[in-house]
């Protein structure tokens, strides 16, 4: 069964017209509109050569990966590890555990392993004096401290180990399929990896689940023990839309880059890993996000909660059965291809009470050029009790009548 699509706007511009028709009808005809662009009629064009050994850009809205080489393939994602740091302390601080108050320690062991003296970067919080827990945060985002990750690490769990056993636990709810952590900072070691697709999963679900942790991000620089540090996420200085997220290297690893911009209300997010310098995971990362904002777009199809269809129901208090969507439908797709869409519906041909609100009674597919963009499952947005003797036997007798 197709469905229809009907975005508001249309529907709005509808019945501005009807209510309008004879003072539109007064009026001199409207200019001819210009003849549109012919880069709506022609395919996307492939994207960007990318020189990384693994990338993806991902729609953050959908989650949808809209190119991508390498995707799942095992890499060592270096200080792109301390976002899965920082979503660790945020999702602790929002269930009240910590609190961004909190005075953290930069332990010696904090300090030995990840401060000034070690050949990676570091936050310069001193040894043996503490910070608030939302400064030392901070110090991670943005100076991507080795050393603030370990402070942070133990004073949330009480050791990096505890911690790491924390990180895999968050990454399993986020839905990181192929990714481990043993440390909280990202320098090299055994068992430690993920993937591009996963790290823009978890960039994702930082933006989603904690802005306020992930705005950090965005700070150009920062200030610690008389030390100012930039930001190494060159994409800040070049491109007002970038927001986010880090950065990450060291020898094993390459340049890597977790970046993420948004304009209008579109957001993606870029992943690139095993680059062969600073400057080339950044031109990569902003080349990606070109090509991702000015070839794709996002579209909201149905809203959670809203009848999309009603169907005849048997031996039921009701006679019908509105369907609708748990959660917003949203596809991505290439510009100019909205109309070719495809919808479909699959119910069961025969629906009998009784059935409880929210149960999943079939599925919606929506499709371009056919394949398959987007599916979901049909829920029944009210509950249809179970009808009397009666009534189930008269439709007990008209089912049977009517059967082929």
């Amino acid at each position: 069964m197709k469905l229809p699509i009907r975005p508001a706007a249309v529907l709005v511009a509808a019945l501005a017209a009807s209510a309008l028709g004879f003072a539109v009808a007064q009026t001199p005809a409207p200019t001819p509109a210009a003849p549109a662009a012919l880069s709506e009629a022609m395919p996307a064009p492939p994207p960007p050569a990318i020189t990384a050994s693994a990338w993806v850009l991902m729609d953050y809205e959908t989650g949808q990966v809209l190119a991508g080489e390498n995707a799942d393939q095992r890499v060592e994602p270096a200080s792109i590890t301390k976002v899965m740091t920082s979503y660790v302390v945020a999702a602790e601080m929002a269930a009240g555990k910590v609190a961004a108050t909190d005075q953290v320690m930069m332990s010696e062991n904090a300090w030995r392993k990840g401060g000034a003296r070690t050949d990676g970067s570091y936050s310069g919080f001193p040894v043996n004096q503490t910070a608030s827990l939302l400064e030392m945060e901070k110090g991670m985002a943005v100076q991507s401290g080795n050393d603030a990750a370990i402070a942070l690490a133990e004073h949330v769990a009480g050791s990096e180990d505890a911690f790491a056993a924390l990180m895999n636990a968050y990454a399993q709810r986020i839905g990181l399929k192929n990714s481990h952590f043993v440390n909280s900072h990202g320098l090299s070691e055994e068992n430690h990896y993920s993937t591009a697709r996963d790290l823009a999963l978890l960039g994702r679900a930082m933006v989603r689940d904690y802005p306020e942790e992930y705005a950090h991000n965005s700070i150009k620089e920062m200030t610690v023990n008389g030390i100012t540090q930039r930001n190494r996420n060159l994409l800040l200085w070049r491109d007002d839309s970038v927001d986010g997220i880090k950065t990450g290297h060291h020898s094993a690893a390459g340049y890597c880059l977790m970046s993420s911009a948004k304009r209008g209300d579109q957001r993606l997010i870029a992943v690139v890993m095993g680059s062969s310098s600073e400057a080339q995971r950044a031109t990569d990362s902003l080349a990606l996000l070109n090509w991702g904002f000015r070839f794709f777009e996002t579209h909201k199809l149905y809203d959670a909660g809203a009848a999309i269809s009603t169907q005849r129901i048997w031996k039921g208090r009701e006679d019908e059965l509105q369907l609708g969507l748990a959660e917003p439908l949203v596809v991505s797709l290439p510009r100019g291809r909205y109309q070719q869409l495809k919808p479909t519906m699959d119910v069961p041909a025969t629906l009998v009470a009784p059935v409880e609100q929210g149960a999943a009674v079939g599925t919606v597919k929506v499709s371009l050029d056919g394949e398959v963009i987007a599916e979901r499952p049909l829920v029944a947005l009210q509950a249809v009790e179970q009808a009397g003797f009666f009534k189930r036997l008269w439709h007990e007798f008209l089912m049977w009548w009517n059967a082929d």
